[in-house]
């Protein structure tokens, strides 16, 4: 790893180097902060957490075949290299920050309050048509997650599309101050997080903390139909790139025809011209991520031919929308994670589905004080969806549950609501709620684990 010596760590995150001075100007192989996946000659990052101390595994990963390791204790009679540190969260990002800076490589960010995940593989796909890309895998998007996913940079990288997730004021200071983007890519502003950023106005300000670490003459692409992006002006003396369904904007789309749960067409234009795609991931969310990716390809200097080729090249991810087939049913693996505009989108998206329709939705997180209130916007939704029936899992669903009895009843709809209070209580009655040939979506918010569900259905 480009110049990633222990004597370079420990001066680069303020800490003190111990160990034989023969090994201070080695460089380390790779960075993790999991004891399982120790590699010879890397450096290992003790992580002190809710549930365990990664110091406690120092001894196992030297012997495994680290070449040194952080720790934020004095380790007496070691034998080997450690850098001791104030804080090992705070030296891996500082590490990371030297490190990428190393490697002079184009930076992709990417956040929002939905969409970040779909759109930075959807962005991935465009530019690997052209270069050799590394992006985010996993929820790795975090203060800790970034840095890892820096280290996983190497020198025949030709770019890095980079996700970027907060909660809270101050984490996108410290995340863009490691990333650095030359271009900024924000999805929308809508009600996640509310917990801690208020309502959507804390949320555009806490995203928009990006823009204090944008390099020099970086591009800025905003999702112009959002009206709180719509009204950023210029940033550092530039104006941003607008796309969304609107023709006055630079990139917007058109000839949007829905082709099912097989994905959906559209025709974009650009300032470069125009062109017919089928992105093969159902939703009109996934042409707001073709028109990102349009914008990122032609910001890179790609041709339309490529970003038309990367557009159709896309593949889904698992939790986020993926579709499986089994003998018995059709399954929208769509659990990883939820909030009211996504919930609402894949309800829009699962209407089009072949069969009887059953949406399984669980409760959603960090809502704030509004949440009774979000959940009954979704059932509402759901009420008005066109779907057959809907399985609501949890103690906030029983106002999701509520809102969609009365909306589906105000809107002359014949929905079957059904709530239930734990996913243990649902796996028991789960088999006689469903019929041959459903379609059946799957969503929650992560901590309601609904993966456990997916698997059910599948087995």
């Amino acid at each position: 790893m480009k110049n990633l010596t222990l004597a370079h760590i420990a001066q680069v995150c303020g800490g003190t180097y111990h160990g034989p001075e023969s090994k201070k100007d080695i460089c380390v192989t790779a960075v993790t902060s999991d004891s399982r996946k120790v590699e010879k000659g890397c450096l290992f990052v003790p992580i002190v957490g809710a549930r365990a101390d990664g110091h406690d595994f120092i001894p196992q990963v030297m012997e495994a075949g680290a070449l040194g390791t952080l720790s934020e204790k004095e380790l007496t009679d070691a034998g080997f290299p450690y850098v001791k540190v104030a804080s090992t969260l705070q030296a891996v990002k500082d590490i990371a920050e030297y490190y990428l800076e190393q490697l002079k490589i184009p930076v992709v960010g990417i956040t929002g309050s939905v969409g970040k995940t779909s759109t930075k593989e959807m962005i991935a796909a465009v530019l690997s048509q052209k270069f050799n890309v590394l992006k985010t895998q996993g929820n790795f998007n975090n203060e800790l997650g970034l840095p890892l996913t820096v280290f996983r940079l190497r020198d025949e990288h030709e770019i890095a599309v980079l996700e970027m997730g907060i909660s809270d004021f101050g984490e996108m200071h410290r995340l863009a101050a490691i990333a650095k983007p030359n271009t900024c890519v924000i999805t929308n502003i809508g009600t996640c997080h509310l917990e801690n950023l208020g309502d959507r106005d804390g949320v555009l300000k806490a995203k928009t903390e990006v823009f204090d670490h944008l390099k020099e003459n970086a591009a800025v692409i905003l999702n112009g139909d959002d009206d709180k992006l719509a009204g950023v002006g210029e940033v550092k003396g530039k104006k941003p790139v607008f796309f969304g369904m609107n023709p006055a904007l630079p990139v917007y789309a058109d000839e949007v025809e829905s082709q099912g749960l097989k994905g959906i067409s559209c025709r974009i234009h650009t300032p470069e011209g125009m062109f017919s795609v089928t992105v093969p991931i159902p939703g009109l969310h996934m042409v707001y991520n073709a028109l990102a990716g349009t914008a990122v390809g032609l910001t890179y200097g790609m041709n339309l031919d490529q970003i038309k080729a990367g557009i159709e090249s896309l593949q889904p991810v698992s939790g986020r929308f993926h579709i499986i087939e089994t003998d018995q049913f059709t399954i929208v693996d769509d659990c990883y994670n939820a909030n009211p505009m996504s919930m609402k989108a894949s309800l829009g998206i699962l209407k089009d589905a072949l069969g009887r329709k059953v949406a399984i939705l669980g409760d959603m997180g960090e809502l704030g004080k509004d949440e009774a209130a979000l959940h009954a916007e979704v059932g509402t939704a759901a009420g008005q969806s066109g779907i057959d029936v809907l399985i609501c899992v949890g103690p906030l669903c029983e106002h999701m549950a509520a809102a969609a009895k009365e909306s589906a009843e105000t809107c002359g709809q014949e929905l079957s609501v059904i709530h239930m209070e734990t996913v243990d209580e649902l796996m028991e009655e789960l088999p006689g709620l469903l019929k041959q040939g459903d379609t059946i979506l799957v969503k929650a918010s992560h901590f309601m684990h609904f993966e456990t569900i997916v698997s059910h259905l599948q087995s």
